[in-house]
């Protein structure tokens, strides 16, 4: 069974910044694009970021363009986003997913894995 654990999350005040971390157990993502959605209170779940299973594909919702990276690192089996100038509005649920084929998309639907999450409080 695939495991995927989100680290990274936390309190930051508006304007900081967090890099949220997926660590995928079996090796079985490094072919497979990943992404990372969220779910902020009372919302339903929304796609974040995504990228190709090697990198060269991004793709980010408009609300965060310019101030969230994604990354991977493959020979970690390691999913990344890095958050610069946070908003209160950032605050969420985050959470990583392994997609099923090499590209990533922002349905979530695309998706096998997922990980349990990582809270992002944005303090204004």
């Amino acid at each position: 069974q695939v495991q995927l654990v989100e680290s990274g999350g936390g309190l930051v005040q508006a304007g900081g910044s967090l890099r949220l971390s997926c660590t995928e157990s079996r090796r079985l993502s490094s072919n497979n694009g990943m992404a990372w959605f969220r779910r902020a209170p009372g919302k339903e779940r929304e796609s974040v970021a995504g990228i190709s299973w090697n990198g060269g594909n991004t793709f980010y919702a408009d609300s965060v363009k310019g101030r969230f990276t994604i990354s991977r690192d493959r020979a970690k089996n390691t999913l990344y986003l890095q958050m610069d100038d946070l908003k209160p509005e950032d605050t969420a649920v985050y959470y990583c997913a392994v997609a099923l084929s090499a590209v990533a998309s922002s349905n979530e639907r695309t998706y096998r894995y997922w990980g349990q999450g990582t809270q992002v409080t944005v303090s204004s």
